[in-house]
C-alpha cells in the first residue's frame, strides 16, 4: 500500500470511527453558518443535480443553508483545486466525481492531490455507462460487435464526451479487455457527441446512462451493454458488460468530500445525514430517474472505491497512452 493511499484510508477510517461523544459535540455546534458545496462542473449535469439534492436535504435537516457553488473549468481542475485549499472547518465541501479519479493519473502536474487533500464523506451516486451503436451497425450483442470490430481494425470510430472523460476511459478499457481497435473521436460533451452518433457518424458511443437512456428507449441508438457489474434497473433487457467480460466495470460517479483535516465529528454527521437522504424513496427515485444508483455507505467504503478507481484508470491510461497538456 502506498503512503498516499494509506493516508487516504486512514483519514476515512478516522472519520468513520468518530466517537459518539465527538459526534454529539460536533452536532451541537455545526453548522453555525451557511455551508457551500463546490461543484467543479457547470450547472445542470448529474454531479450538480446530486449536489443540489443533498444541499436541499442538509438545509432542511441541519437548519443552515447549504449552497451549491459551481466552479467549472480545466476539466474539473479549477473547482477541485479551490476546494482542496479551502479551510478544513466543514463550511466548504466538495462534490467530487469520476473525472477526479481519472485526472489523478492523467495529469502530471496539478495544484492539488486528490487522494491526499480530501477526506471522502459518502458516495452519493453512481451512473453506469452505456455502450451504444447506431442502428446501421450490424451487431446486436457485445460478442457480435467484438467480432465486427476485429474484422475492421481501426476503421470504426468511437465517440466520447471528451479526451479523458469517463466515456473515453470506458471505451479504452473495453479495447484493452477485448483487443479491438477503435478510432477515438472526442467531443466537447456527451450531448454534442450524441448528436453525431444519432446521424451515424461516428457510429459508436460510450456515454453515461443518464444522458443516454431516452435515446435507447426511443430506438434511436442500440444499447449493447451497460458497463456496471449488474444490469440497470431502467434497462433490464440490456446486459451488463461483465456478463461478457467478467470484472469489467466503468461508471460515472459523484460523492461528497471535505478538505483534509476537517473534524471527524463533522464528517460523521454529514455521512449520517446523506445516508438518511439516500434511504428515502423520493431521493432514490430522483437518482434512478437520472440513470443512476445511490450507493451510500461509510466514509471508508467511499475511500476504498476511489482508491480502486484511481488504480484502474492508471492502468487504462498507460495502456492507451493518453496524454494531456
Amino acid at each position: 500500500m502506498t503512503v498516499r493511499r494509506r493516508h487516504f484510508l486512514l483519514s476515512a477510517g478516522a472519520a468513520t470511527c468518530a466517537t459518539a461523544l465527538g459526534l454529539a459535540a460536533g452536532a451541537q455546534t455545526y453548522p453555525a453558518r451557511p455551508v457551500r458545496i463546490i461543484v467543479a462542473t457547470t450547472a445542470g449535469g448529474s454531479t450538480d443535480i446530486a449536489a443540489r439534492l443533498m444541499a436541499q436535504w442538509l438545509t432542511e435537516k441541519l437548519g443552515q443553508s447549504f449552497i451549491v457553488e459551481n466552479r467549472p473549468g480545466g476539466n474539473n481542475n479549477v473547482g477541485t483545486e479551490f476546494a482542496a485549499h479551502a479551510p478544513a472547518d466543514g463550511y466548504t465541501l466538495f462534490m467530487a466525481n469520476s473525472v477526479n479519479s481519472i485526472n489523478a493519473v492523467l495529469y502530471k502536474k496539478l495544484g492539488y492531490d486528490f487522494i491526499a487533500d480530501f477526506i471522502p464523506i459518502v458516495h452519493v451516486m453512481r451512473s453506469p455507462i452505456l455502450l451504444m451503436v447506431h442502428p446501421s451497425v450490424p451487431a446486436k450483442t457485445v460478442p457480435e460487435f467484438v467480432a465486427y470490430a476485429k474484422a475492421n481494425p481501426n476503421k470504426i470510430s468511437m465517440a466520447s464526451g471528451g479526451s479523458g472523460s469517463s466515456g473515453h476511459l470506458a471505451g479504452e478499457l473495453f479495447m484493452m479487455r477485448t483487443g479491438v481497435q477503435l478510432i477515438h473521436v472526442p467531443y466537447r460533451g456527451e450531448s454534442v457527441a450524441m448528436t453525431d452518433v444519432l446521424a451515424g457518424q461516428p457510429p459508436v458511443l460510450f456515454a453515461t446512462s443518464g444522458s443516454s437512456i431516452a435515446f435507447v428507449k426511443s430506438g434511436a441508438v442500440r444499447a449493447l451493454a451497460v458497463t456496471s457489474a449488474a444490469r440497470l434497473e431502467q434497462l433490464p433487457d440490456v446486459p451488463a458488460m461483465a456478463e461478457f467480460l467478467p470484472g469489467y466495470e466503468a461508471s460515472g460517479w459523484s460523492g461528497l468530500c471535505a478538505p483534509k483535516n476537517t473534524p471527524a465529528a463533522i464528517v460523521a454527521l454529514l455521512n449520517k445525514q446523506v445516508n438518511d437522504a439516500l434511504a428515502t424513496a423520493d431521493i432514490r427515485k430522483r437518482i434512478i430517474d437520472m440513470g443512476g444508483v445511490a450507493p451510500g455507505g461509510s466514509s471508508a467504503d467511499f475511500a476504498k472505491y476511489i482508491g480502486d478507481e484511481v488504480r484502474k484508470w492508471k492502468d487504462v491510461v498507460a495502456f492507451a497512452g493518453i496524454k494531456v497538456e
